[in-house]
């Protein structure tokens, strides 16, 4: 199966990621080819409540594509691993479900972000979240480690999907599930977009096809047992490319076997 590893350079796409989402972190208000903020949650289906009880300005610098907290179903008393964990919004929210005795770990690769978070979970005194500078291609955790896994609106970024996968599996104990949204196409991209870093950066060039993504996750040992629309997710811009091979927004349930 085709990962796209050669079609694009892989530090002009990690530079040109950190960068954008280190302006993601500190300008959360400027402007951008996605959608951010409480507005964007709400819109997704963030539960105000949810939303109300973790720091605002995680919120404001949310950049998600999905709500798929209905799909992990996180429960007290469990280990999560959020992939991408950028400012925190999911971390924050999954730290308040699994209670004092569970633990949220965040792992990101952009310094700012990873700042920014962890400034807010000092700042709000929650012990049950730690933040992990790492790349998601090689998670630095034991086997079996974790109940459940989430992401949002990242994998798309990384040019070596199926590690990242395969390292999931690797991470999650037997039964623990994974819980994620992430972009997606209806038709494989032209090389043009595929080789553009740009585009990757802006959750486009790295998108791949469904069946393509479904069949990824199911060959590291995991279960596909849900896939969802997102309906409400839109990008601001690059409105021919969505239309043109189908990009859209999933979130999607995986079990290990």
């Amino acid at each position: 199966m085709d990962t796209l590893d050669q079609k694009v350079n892989k530090e002009e796409l990690e530079s040109r990621v950190k960068d954008m989402y280190r302006d993601v972190a500190q300008k959360p208000k400027g402007e951008y080819h996605f959608e951010m903020g409480r507005g964007l949650c709400e819109k997704l289906g963030y539960p105000a409540s949810d939303l109300d009880a973790i720091p605002s300005d995680a919120v404001d610098s949310f950049a998600g594509v999905g709500y798929h907290f209905g799909l992990a179903d996180l429960k007290e008393g469990e280990r999560v691993l959020d992939l991408g964990s950028g400012s925190g919004t999911d971390t924050f929210i999954a730290a308040r479900k699994v209670g004092k005795s569970g633990k949220v770990v965040g792992v990101d690769m952009t310094d700012k972000q990873l700042e920014k978070a962890e400034h807010l979970r000092s700042e709000g005194g929650i012990k049950n979240l730690e933040l992990v500078k790492s790349y998601i291609e090689k998670l630095p955790f034991p086997d079996l480690s974790f109940d459940a896994v989430i992401s949002n609106g990242v994998i798309n970024l990384s040019p070596e999907k199926e590690k990242v996968f395969t390292e999931i599996s690797r991470v999650l104990k037997k039964g623990g599930r994974l819980a994620i949204s992430d972009i997606v196409t209806s038709r494989q991209l032209s090389e043009r977009i595929k080789s553009s870093a740009e585009l990757w950066a802006a959750c486009i060039g790295g998108a791949i096809p469904q069946d393509d993504y479904r069949a990824m996750i199911q060959n590291s040992g995991l279960s596909v047992v849900k896939e969802a629309l997102n309906e409400r997710y839109h990008f601001l811009t690059h409105g021919e490319v969505m239309e043109k091979y189908g990009v859209r927004s999933i979130s999607l349930l995986a079990v290990k076997e």
